[in-house]
């Protein structure tokens, strides 16, 4: 999207957490295009980008490797989970759309974990108070997840459909490949069928829940 195009999110720190959220999209969707196009971005290029301030970049991203990081994973792994999902769009099976993307994920993983392992160390290290509003990482995967979940948004309360979702950010993601890698040494079949397997108990502990709720 060309820079006078793009809606002026507001800066952090003001307004509703929704327009936080907002704002670092602007700002990782800017970085992204640019890396995409073959770019290593300045802070200042991404801030014009984003039509934001350098002040409100920094506020969002302490480091510009951390944004950099960030924007290249999003040119790596979005068009492959999209595509995954879109596949997944016409089921409403979630066992299935919940499946499919958990394999995504760990098949992008050679290009993707080892970015996600920079990330993590840089954002584990990050300075600012835990309270902070703005998510340092994983908020893709969470836009996801809920994406893969939404034929059972109507089955569950709302705590019932946020708790699954944070449940389900436990399994699918960088930090459970770090474990199962690192700390449980499996192989990319065993990593896949245990990530695989996880993913499915929890939801279909969730649906019961409900079902025994209704």
């Amino acid at each position: 999207m060309p820079p006078s195009s793009r809606p002026k999110p507001p800066a952090p720190g003001h307004g509703r957490p929704s327009q936080r959220r907002r704002t670092r999209k602007a700002i990782v969707e800017a970085a992204t295009e640019l890396v995409a196009s073959g770019e290593t971005p300045s802070v200042d290029e991404v801030a014009r980008a984003a039509d934001v301030s350098r002040r409100t970049v920094y506020l969002h991203f302490p480091t510009l490797d951390q944004l950099l990081i960030d924007a290249t994973v999003g040119a790596l792994s979005n068009a492959g989970v999209d595509a995954a999902l879109a596949r997944e769009a016409g089921s409403d099976d979630p066992r299935s759309r919940v499946e499919a993307l958990a394999g995504t994920m760990l098949d992008l993983a050679p290009a993707t974990l080892p970015l996600g392992r920079q990330l993590i160390r840089l954002t584990v290290a990050d300075p600012r108070p835990l309270a902070e509003p703005t998510p340092r990482r994983g908020y893709r995967r969470i836009q996801w997840i809920e994406r893969a979940l939404e034929p059972v948004r109507e089955q569950l309360d709302q705590e019932q459909f946020e708790r699954l979702v944070s449940a389900l950010a436990l399994v699918i993601g960088w930090e459970a490949m770090i474990v199962l890698r690192d700390i449980r040494g499996l192989d990319p079949g065993e990593e896949k069928r245990t990530t695989i397997w996880a993913a499915r108990a929890l939801l279909d502990a969730m649906l019961s829940e409900a079902s025994d709720n209704s």
